[in-house]
């Protein structure tokens, strides 16, 4: 693929050159999949108003997040297993983000470690948390990230049971993978990645092998995350980690607006409309098109993102037309990254950046910070 001019470009891309098992770990939903479809296809439903003879020479896509200045409202997410996409993932799109300047989200389960990342990068990151049975261990993480100087705590509330992934149960996912017959194989279709990952220590989930009690090795870590997700979070819990966090706190995962109530009124600063890009209840709305009732609820009390489905700037666009303050990018950076490694991901931001910037030429803006309801039909 000579000329790559859109993120669909990248997912084909990342499909070659990702083995089977890691490749639909990121391109798959829980059950039938119909809430992961209905994320994308939702924003297509949304028309926008084009206008002409405006004056939009000089425009401005720049933005800001929890009141840092950022080069547009796009934000990368919190993925699990990154440094299973490409060798260093993790590493590889913090530096991305950081150059191209927006922020970047540590995965609780990232295969690059909180520390690994901190040494490798000079601008200030942001670390995803999940609740686990073992507190203590809460407790270490959450001062490992304010020892890497992460500048926000983005708590996840939407996987305290894990969905239904009828691929990843298929594929027998682990990292690094099994060297089952069918594992092997598919790796021989896939020397970049087989190379790539032949010359890096990190293939295992960093922030958790060697700091949680009883983790040491690969044997153990499977049945410890199998144990230690925690069914019993509350609201009680999202106000113990404010406090012992002390910091900007985002809370992911919301998808109604009394949750939503319920966040603001724990302290969170901002909050993100998520479904877990369709991996948790198969059946519920796109976040699209939860997201208007929540900005209403809260919208003037803290800022609201929103993350599923993403893969333009138009859809940047159409969310910050229904209230967003900002977006977060999963699948659409892993989709860089797979595919070319740290380049990847930012192409994939330069494609998203110039989308947003002509939508917002065609409906007659020329400052992101000024889009709103009125430029959808």
């Amino acid at each position: 693929m000579s000329v790559i001019t859109c993120v669909e470009d990248l997912r084909l891309l990342a499909r070659r050159r990702v083995p089977r098992m890691f490749y639909d770990y990121a391109d798959s939903g829980s059950w039938t999949e119909g809430t992961y479809r209905a994320n994308e296809q939702d924003f297509r439903s949304i028309l926008l108003r084009q206008r002409v003879a405006v004056n939009v020479e000089q425009r401005s896509v720049r933005s800001s997040m929890l009141g840092a200045d950022v080069a547009m409202p796009v934000a990368l997410a919190p993925t699990g297993l990154t440094g299973m996409q490409h060798a260093d993932g993790e590493i590889l799109a913090a530096r991305a983000a950081e150059a191209f300047g927006v922020p970047f989200t540590l995965s609780t389960m990232s295969i690059c470690s909180i520390e690994d990342v901190a040494a490798h990068t000079r601008a200030p990151f942001w670390f995803q948390l999940y609740v686990m049975r073992d507190r203590g261990f809460i407790e270490r993480l959450i001062e490992r990230a304010r020892a890497a100087n992460c500048s926000a705590l983005m708590l996840t509330l939407d996987l305290q049971i894990l969905g239904q992934r009828h691929k990843d149960l298929k594929n027998g996912l682990s990292a690094p993978p099994k060297p089952t017959l069918r594992n092997l194989l598919n790796l021989a279709t896939k020397p970049r990645w087989v190379l790539g990952m032949a010359g890096t220590r990190r293939r295992t989930f960093g922030n958790i092998v060697g700091h949680a009690s009883g983790v040491d090795d690969l044997s153990s870590l499977s049945a410890w995350t199998s144990q230690q997700f925690d069914p019993t979070l509350n609201w009680k819990d999202v106000e113990w980690i404010k406090r012992r966090w002390d910091g900007k706190l985002i809370v992911k995962g919301v998808m109604d607006a009394e949750d939503a109530r319920l966040a603001a009124d724990c302290g969170a600063d901002a909050l993100v409309v998520s479904n877990h890009g369709g991996r948790q209840l198969d059946g519920a709305p796109s976040s699209i098109a939860a997201l208007p009732p929540i900005v209403d609820a809260v919208g003037s009390r803290m800022e609201v993102w929103m993350d599923g489905g993403v893969r333009s700037g138009q859809d940047v666009f159409k969310a910050l037309a229904l209230g967003a303050r900002g977006t977060l990018i999963g699948r659409a950076f892993l989709y860089g990254l797979g595919a070319l490694g740290e380049a990847g991901v930012t192409r994939c931001l330069q494609i998203l950046r110039n989308e947003l910037d002509l939508t917002m030429a065609f409906c007659g803006l020329s400052d992101v910070t000024r889009v709103d309801r009125r430029v959808l039909l």
